[in-house]
């Protein structure tokens, strides 16, 4: 398959994923189905923006190619009419947000590269695109960014953009090295989640 194919495709699922995490926090502060909507879409494509603006590529994916904006209507919608019960929403962000987490910075890193950018920033690029749009989220529904907040949230997302960008620059292409940046990205933030891991605290 292309690779331009293929990172449209994980663009697309992330921008899913990060959409149904978005429109579950809607669900839990008990916002109407548009507040609910708009939750998904920033969240969606918050990440997907700031990539974009950051290296250049005007006007963003999400203005040129309909199913951007698409992809995150549908999961808000899905979301509003089959979340499961409040009780149980909050587990199913975390997982939701750590399989977004992972697809964008991937994601990210890998368009970063293509765009001629050296391996830090372009990984610094794919973390930016994997915390922007769950930064976006909080925000706006009154609550403090997990990434400032919660365990260890960007640095798996470094991580499996670092992966990605030091395949590239040893000219490595393969299609398993994206997957598995991403597989271990997710692997790590919901073990974070699981066991509590956090970055040094102030004493």
């Amino acid at each position: 398959m292309d690779g331009s194919v293929v990172l449209q495709v994980l663009d697309l699922v992330g921008i899913f994923v990060f959409g149904i995490t978005g429109a579950l926090v809607g669900v839990r502060k008990t916002l109407d189905v548009f507040g609910v909507l708009v939750l998904a879409m920033v969240t969606g494509l918050g990440g997907g923006f700031l990539r974009d603006v950051l290296i250049g590529a005007t006007p963003p994916a999400a203005l040129q190619d309909w199913r951007y904006l698409v992809v995150p209507v549908l999961a808000g919608l899905l979301t509003f009419f089959l979340h499961p019960r409040i009780g149980r929403v909050e587990r199913l962000v975390n997982i939701f947000d750590a399989a977004g987490l992972a697809l964008f910075c991937v994601t990210g890193a890998v368009k970063a590269t293509s765009f001629g950018l050296s391996p830090l920033p372009a990984a610094l690029l794919g973390t930016i695109s994997g915390i922007g749009g769950g930064v976006v989220r909080d925000v706006l529904s009154g609550r403090v960014p997990v990434v400032l907040r919660s365990e260890i949230y960007a640095t798996p997302a470094l991580l499996g953009a670092g992966i990605v960008v030091v395949a590239s620059a040893l000219d490595y292409e393969e299609l398993w090295v994206p997957i598995t940046a991403a597989v271990i990205c997710f692997v790590i933030r919901l073990l974070a989640i699981r066991r509590g891991w956090n970055a040094p605290l102030p004493r």
